[in-house]
């Protein structure tokens, strides 16, 4: 069963547990120059997750918000379906997994993504793209994601999909706190990762005019026609081969009844 993960704004502190987590399970550089919250926090090749701090305003008060931030790791992800080398695959329990040995640095899912998540290692000789794997091997053990074991707030909750979802859905409609949106519930055609919040999420960061309709059925028509697109290439590729090739052996014939 397809597992997801269940973010409660109104419950983050901004503590980092999460982030630390996040490096240590998945063996990242701590950089001083790359903060993982606060203000200034961004995702980067080396900060898979991070907790943004927004100050906004809540009735006539000034508050703070904390956001967390990682791949929503789509039911039917852009990424995947713009990967033709399938660097990027959907699993069925949910993550969606970059393979780095299948990777030929294209970069159609950093265009792709809707939620501008995937990075690029762009101080290596020999880059990559960078992106939270949603900690897959754990979940394929059976154990939540690193950050959400690290948690000491309840702020995310891990389990089964449509439980986490029910949990979303009761929590919205029995408390007035919170605002009537369940973000990734239906963005891009929904995500593994479910937020919940007292504040607006276009207040926070989020990318709030993402379509319902999954990307990659956008693209399904233009794509099915690619094998012509290719096989007609080749012969355009082929004849202009061919007619360059006489060229210079015409060429080469004139030059040679000249030096007679």
């Amino acid at each position: 069963m397809s597992k997801g993960v269940l973010v409660d704004i109104t419950k983050c502190v901004g503590c980092g547990s999460c982030n630390v987590a996040c490096k240590l399970w998945n063996d990242l550089e701590f950089e001083e120059n790359n903060p993982l919250t606060g203000a200034n926090a961004i995702l980067k090749d080396v900060n898979w997750t991070v907790v943004k701090l927004y100050e906004v305003n809540k009735s006539s008060d000034k508050v703070w918000r904390f956001v967390k931030n990682q791949c929503f790791h789509c039911k039917e992800p852009a990424c995947v379906s713009a990967c033709f080398a399938r660097a990027l695959q959907k699993r069925p329990d949910g993550p969606v997994i970059y393979y780095k040995n299948l990777c030929v640095g294209c970069r159609y899912c950093m265009l792709a993504c809707p939620f501008d998540i995937p990075k690029y290692e762009w101080d290596k000789a020999f880059p990559l793209i960078s992106k939270c794997q949603m900690c897959n091997t754990r979940v394929e053990a059976g154990d939540s994601p690193a950050c959400v074991g690290a948690c000491p707030t309840g702020a995310l909750a891990y389990g089964d999909y449509d439980e986490m979802l029910r949990q979303a859905k009761y929590r919205v409609e029995n408390d007035d706190k919170y605002v009537n949106h369940i973000f990734g519930e239906k963005e891009a055609g929904g995500t593994r990762w479910l937020y919940i919040s007292d504040i607006p999420f276009e207040q926070l960061g989020f990318r709030t005019d993402v379509p319902f309709k999954p990307l990659p059925e956008y693209s399904y028509d233009f794509l099915k026609y690619t094998p012509y697109v290719i096989a007609g290439w080749g012969t355009l590729l082929t004849g202009m081969y061919i007619y360059t090739k006489r060229r210079n052996e015409i060429n080469k014939e004139g030059k040679g009844d000249e030096s007679i």
